[in-house]
């Protein structure tokens, strides 16, 4: 069972890191500061290397995250037939390249017609994809997941040094520490 524990100043006595990630844990991690973007973050982290402060002890986490999705334009059917044709034709292109390459009595037309059947293939099944939706979602976008603030964490044994290094630290003072 996983446990979801807020990150703050004081250190976590449970024996467990707070973040069990790989190798990007920290064993009793406390906070050093937050910031609004990572660039002050990544500040105070530099600031600290450059005061011979034990940087390997620390984390940049970005905490807050939504979701952003910028919507880039109208899904038509038009653009579906397109897409889903480009698609296949690059899917039969690679299957008529790898047959050409194996078989020696494949020939220029056995190519062009593996990207046709590629290319009425992706337009057939972009075309059912398209119908499946129902109009629910008649566009297209990208989307990002993004962090509004970042904590920097270090090792509890190394916090109040960290801290006494970022409160001298010219014009970078952390939103809280």
């Amino acid at each position: 069972m996983r446990q979801t524990v807020p990150m703050s100043s004081q250190p976590n006595m449970s024996g467990r890191s707070r973040i069990p990630i790989g190798g990007l844990t920290l064993a009793y991690p406390m906070s050093l500061g937050t910031y609004d973007k990572y660039e002050d973050a990544q500040k105070a982290v530099d600031y600290l290397s450059d005061n011979q402060f034990a940087v390997q002890n620390c984390m940049i986490v970005g905490t807050d995250l939504r979701q952003v999705e910028r919507v880039t334009g109208r899904l038509t059917r038009g653009r579906v037939i397109g897409a889903g044709a480009l698609s296949g034709m690059w899917m039969g292109l690679f299957v008529g390249l790898i047959f050409a390459l194996f078989d020696q009595n494949s020939t220029t037309w056995a190519v062009l017609a593996t990207v046709a059947f590629g290319a009425l293939f992706g337009l057939v099944w972009a075309l059912l994809g398209y119908a499946a939706t129902k109009g629910r979602r008649d566009f297209t976008s990208v989307s990002q997941v993004v962090a509004t603030r970042y904590e920097v964490l270090v090792e509890h044994k190394l916090a109040e040094q960290g801290r006494a290094l970022l409160a001298s630290m010219p014009g970078g003072a952390p939103l809280t520490a």
